[in-house]
């Protein structure tokens, strides 16, 4: 069963971020999926603000990807819409990442199929006009009124 959050703005995705990062444990895996632009890396950069980086936060998109170190919380978040086999996965040493301590995001995760763990909670991004409807599943870490109403 999925849950739909109405999200606005950009701003609104921000603070889904946000709130992800209130209910979220170490060792989660969360998977991605929306089209390109949909916000999944907004998403990502909410939750790392939410949790103290007040860096750049760019998508992996490139360099698959982007390792973060929050008060001793490994966080990483990759992009797997460049990859051509899931078995590349194994070259840059993906069980590492998976390590059951590790917060772990991934975008385009079904080119990783058959490599990836399962994942603990799945957020599916749609486009609705000017706006976006996450689909959050999976998220057996928290209720849906963990989020609040504040971005729906």
């Amino acid at each position: 069963m999925s849950v739909p959050f109405h999200i606005e703005d950009e701003t609104a995705m921000l603070a889904f971020g946000a709130q992800l990062a209130e209910v979220v444990r170490p060792g989660t895996t969360i998977f991605l999926r929306g089209d390109l632009g949909a916000g999944k890396t907004t998403l990502v950069r909410g939750f790392l603000r939410a949790k103290g980086f007040g860096g750049a936060v760019k998508s992996p998109t490139y360099t698959l990807v982007e390792p973060y170190m929050i008060g001793g919380q490994r966080i990483f978040h990759f992009d797997l819409y460049r990859l051509s086999e899931p078995e590349e996965l194994e070259y840059m040493g993906i069980r590492d990442y998976f390590d059951g301590r590790s917060i772990c995001f991934v975008e385009w995760p079904k080119r990783g199929a058959g490599v990836l763990p399962a994942a603990d909670m799945e957020i599916d991004i749609q486009h609705s006009d000017s706006s976006r409807v996450l689909y959050l599943a999976g998220a057996s870490l928290a209720s849906p009124d963990a989020f609040g109403s504040t971005v729906i």
